[in-house]
């Protein structure tokens, strides 16, 4: 196996659906309510090792039911927690909006005890960091400490990966610490300016991320699959009926880290990231909707 080290965090994810989103000041009946672990590094996380992948998640928690939630998931996945729980803070929670007729979503998120990662964190993770084969890491955390994690990664030749979500600005010279970044069509626009819709766009997208100091950029375009830079548009792969894409970014993501941990090439990896997203949207959830390596093997023999 390979070893993976992200960076990250984790929010209890309130899920609602109904038929539509509230206008300001309306109250709507929804259809239903979950409540289970999320976050894009901590969804990130258990996708990699339930691909099969060594992996190892740096966070911060509260002192609370959340954080028994989040140490509870990871543990069921074969994630292994490097994290420090804080009793002046609480742990990360999230509002998801899924839309009952299309599967599609809106998210607020409160990341609590994950706001205060600092530099001086990631420096006391650094030999961690350094003896990943792979480090991914996204910007729900702030970006001092992405940006630390990124330097140790990189100066020490590990493969880095920034998930840049959600869109932010970023420092200049962040982007030329890594060898991979896979932002959304959205991500994608703010980074860029350039709005991806079609394979042509993503390709001058890929370029300008090329021109911003990025080793190999991959746009991931939902139901079209993910353009990767130097091959082109990787068609998505399906594994049945829509359910909800929450998470499936997070999937992909997981999945791609840990295929390139274990040696796959971009492309291999790419398309066990796009198996892995086309399983977790078929299930209602987000880190428990991840499939395993039996599962995406299976789907990419068919």
């Amino acid at each position: 196996m390979g070893k993976v080290v992200i960076l990250g965090v984790f929010v209890a994810d309130t899920a609602y659906r109904a038929d539509r989103m509230p206008r300001m000041g309306e109250t709507i009946l929804g259809n239903s309510f979950a409540l289970g672990p999320g976050g894009k590094g901590s969804n990130q996380a258990v996708a990699c090792a339930r691909i099969g992948a060594d992996t190892h998640m740096i966070s911060k928690l509260g002192q609370d039911d959340f954080a028994k939630l989040a140490l509870d998931t990871w543990a069921g996945a074969g994630v292994v927690p490097h994290v420090e729980q804080v009793s002046d803070s609480y742990t990360g929670a999230a509002y998801i909006f899924i839309e009952e007729s299309t599967g599609d979503n809106a998210i607020i998120i409160a990341p609590g005890a994950a706001a205060l990662i600092s530099a001086e964190d990631i420096d006391a993770q650094a030999d961690l960091i350094r003896w990943a084969d792979v480090f991914v890491t996204q910007l729900e955390q702030p970006m001092v400490a992405a940006l630390r994690a990124l330097e140790i990664a990189k100066a020490a030749g590990v493969t880095t990966i920034l998930n840049p979500a959600p869109a932010a600005p970023l420092p200049d010279g962040m982007l030329a610490l890594c060898d991979y970044v896979t932002p959304n069509e959205t991500e994608c626009e703010a980074l860029t300016g350039i709005m991806v819709e079609t394979e042509e766009d993503a390709a001058r997208a890929a370029k300008a991320l090329r021109d911003l100091g990025v080793a190999k950029p991959i746009i991931t375009m939902g139901e079209k699959g993910s353009f990767l830079d130097g091959h082109g548009l990787v068609p998505a792969i399906k594994a049945g009926a829509v359910v909800e894409t929450t998470g499936a970014g997070d999937a992909f993501n997981g999945g791609f880290a840990a295929a390139l941990a274990e040696g796959q090439s971009a492309l291999d990896a790419v398309r066990i990231g796009c198996a892995t997203a086309g399983i977790s949207v078929t299930r209602a959830g987000t880190a428990p909707s991840m499939p395993d390596r039996a599962e995406v093997d299976a789907l990419l023999k068919s």
